[in-house]
């Protein structure tokens, strides 16, 4: 059975597109010099992108996650990664797919980012 750190890899090598997109707005400090990693291993769990300097994760989410039982897995993941100090930020795969400038927007607020950009 292959490790967290093995699967982490695996989706780092397999992204969705919509992880794709993002990662292409936020990869190599280019949102405002802030480094965000992928696929990161917090614990037992794998969270989408972090920018560990202001504990905060980013999840892209798609239909699944409105599933029961994937709704309550979210909600103890959620817990956990509070627990550590984490916010987390989710985007639906539809908010990345249709409304990129408004998801960029989204994490100016959460940064704090006054002025506009994309």
């Amino acid at each position: 059975m292959p490790t967290q750190k093995e699967n982490a890899r695996y989706l780092r090598k397999n992204m969705t597109p919509q992880e794709q997109k993002l990662w292409d707005v936020i990869r190599n400090r280019q949102f405002y010099g802030y480094r965000f990693l992928r696929q990161y291993v917090i614990g037992v769990y794998i969270v989408d992108f972090i920018c560990r300097e202001k504990k905060l994760i980013i999840e892209i989410d798609g239909g699944q996650h409105n599933e029961p039982k994937n709704l309550e897995y979210d909600k103890q993941r959620s817990l956990y990664l509070e627990s550590k100090g984490y916010r987390i930020i989710r985007f639906w795969n539809n908010e990345i797919d249709n409304n990129i400038t408004g998801v960029y927007q989204q994490l100016q607020k959460e940064f704090d980012i006054k002025e506009k950009q994309l």
